[in-house]
This record gives structure tokens, sequence and C-alpha cells, in this order.
């Protein structure tokens, strides 16, 4: 049982930090729309102007996509092929661990083990933590149709620090990103 304990520990640890910083991403797009096309973009201003954010998030949101954008090859333009638009979700989320590790019969309670007096009792633990989306829609300029929307969703690493809050920004974008253009093998 000591042997179990001591794999399990850090691979439980590694899988928890792994889903901290790691962003699931859904994406969804029009099947008629040819992404070939596409090859400018500009932002969509009405679009941005609803987000939930602050203005510093936005500013660099916008930046991490531009980025992006560009590395791909897309060319910033006042007649885009596509526009660019963004929008946010946070909520709350409570994770309840039961860290019951004793042996036994039932979900937190054995014949042997009982309150807390058996080897490996850690009780339950409550924490709360802020789980955002960052949505990304690339609408078709001249039809003023959603073409293409990435989702990005990850825990928000709430930190003073400018320069992590600036590379978790990046990595949602990125990721997102990683989606498009959606290719014949994501259909299937």
């Amino acid at each position: 049982m000591k042997k179990l304990r001591n794999f399990a520990l850090p691979v439980l640890t590694l899988m928890l930090l792994a889903s901290c910083t790691s962003v699931r991403v859904l994406s969804d797009y029009d099947k008629e729309a040819n992404f070939n096309t596409y090859k400018s973009y500009a932002f969509y201003k009405t679009g941005i102007d609803k987000a939930h954010i602050s203005d510093l998030d936005k500013k660099r949101i916008l930046r991490a996509i531009e980025a992006e954008m560009d590395t791909r090859g897309f060319e910033k333009s006042d007649d885009p092929d596509i526009l660019v638009s963004i929008f946010t979700k946070e909520t709350e989320q409570v994770d309840i661990y039961n860290n019951y590790w004793g042996g036994g019969f039932g979900w937190g309670w054995s014949p042997f083990y009982y309150g807390g007096f058996g080897p490996g009792w850690g009780g339950n633990n409550v924490r709360s933590r802020t789980e955002g989306s960052l949505y990304i829609d690339l609408i078709d300029a001249k039809n003023k149709e959603l073409v293409w929307q990435g989702k990005g969703i990850g825990n928000l690493g709430n930190t003073a620090k400018i320069e992590k809050k600036e590379a978790r920004i990046k990595e949602f974008v990125t990721e997102i990103l990683e989606a498009y253009p959606p290719t014949p093998e994501a259909t299937k």
C-alpha cells in the first residue's frame, strides 16, 4: 500500500498541476465558408467593446491575437476579409475533494478507520477557483456572418504579476487559434 501511495501522490499532483494550466478548446465553423480566401483581418470594434473585461485585458488579448495572426501570415487591413471579435465569460468553480485514502468498505468510512484516525486520512478539502472562457469569433467581412468560433476554457491565474497574466492570455489565444482553420479531419 505504501508503494502505491508513494506512486499515486506524485501522479495526482502532476494531474492537478496540468489541469490548472491547460486550456480546453472547442471550435465550430460554417462548413460552407472557404477559409482559403481569408488573408486579411481587422478587429470588430463593436463586438470587442461589449466584452465584459477591463480595457487593459482587452488590449492584452488583442495584442496576443494580432501576434498570432501575424505568425500565421494574415495581414491587418482597413479592407479585411475577416473581422475578429472577442467576448468572455467568467464562472466561479467550487471543487470538493474527499481525501480519504484508508482501507475498508464504503466512501469515507470503514470499520477500521473513522473520524480521521487511520493512515492517509486527509478529510474534506473545499477549494474555489475562477474559470474563464475566451471566445474568438471570425466574421466574414463581406457577409457580416460568423464563419468560425473558437472557445478556450481554463483557470484564470488570478495574479497581480502582469507577466504571468500576459503569458496566460497568450496561452489562451494560441491554444484557441490552433484550431483555425478547420481541417477536414476535425469534422470526422
